[in-house]
């Protein structure tokens, strides 16, 4: 939906690189940061789960906010090189829906301006795109968007463990748990769980491991 009234837009996302779980992106607009800056608002990563949690109501109450959820399977089909480009996608999508006068964005690629000139490229609105590197630290609404997009992210993510059953940790490469409950998954299974990148290098590679040592179990008991 359109606000007439909110003229600044932040945007940000959340799950950019798991094994497991989709990417949430989010937008908030304001007419003014100020109601955001009183809350204090920073950059999620900075934040603990309980304090994110309890920001994310307040930011509800006072700006306007899109969400989108990338599933893995959107994720698979263009492919772990090509994030970048569906990030744009979806981040043009909701500042469309916003239709702020002035975006600011957390640039994925390493050229911060070529990220807001792809923005730019799948916008119909015409606004200005401010598009830079740690833009969640910067700027308040930007911030609100990280804690909306990561709240969001934590709690499909909860979802999906208690979909299979078992925790599954936060879905990214460096969490134990979650890289035990996909070794154990392709061992017992011999197939990703549900919710994988498949398109992934950590899931290829652990796929591989778990196979060629299933294939050295086999040969040992022979």
């Amino acid at each position: 939906m359109q606000n007439p009234t909110a003229v600044i837009c932040g945007a940000d996302e959340a799950g950019r690189g798991p094994v497991l779980g989709p990417l949430v992106v989010a937008a908030v607009a304001v007419e003014s940061d100020r109601a955001l800056r009183r809350l204090k608002v920073k950059d999620s990563k900075l934040l603990t789960p309980l304090k994110r949690e309890e920001l994310y109501p307040k930011i509800m109450d006072c700006a306007t906010v899109e969400v989108s959820v990338v599933s893995e399977e959107e994720i698979d089909a263009r492919g772990e090189g090509a994030l970048n480009e569906l990030e744009a996608l979806h981040f043009a999508a909701l500042i469309d829906k916003l239709a702020p006068s002035v975006a600011y964005v957390d640039a994925a690629d390493v050229v911060a301006e070529r990220f807001g000139q792809c923005i730019r490229a799948r916008l119909t609105c015409q606004l200005e795109v401010v598009s830079c590197h740690r833009a969640d630290s910067k700027y308040a609404v930007v911030s609100a968007a990280s804690i909306v997009a990561k709240v969001t992210r934590d709690r499909l993510v909860r979802r999906i463990g208690e979909e299979l059953g078992e925790p599954i940790g936060s879905g990214y490469p460096n969490d134990p748990v979650t890289m035990a409950f996909l070794e154990r998954w392709i061992r017992e299974k011999g197939d990703f769980p549900p919710h994988t990148r498949r398109s992934w290098a950590t899931a290829k590679k652990t796929y591989s491991m778990c196979k060629v040592a299933k294939l050295t179990d086999w040969m040992d008991i022979s």
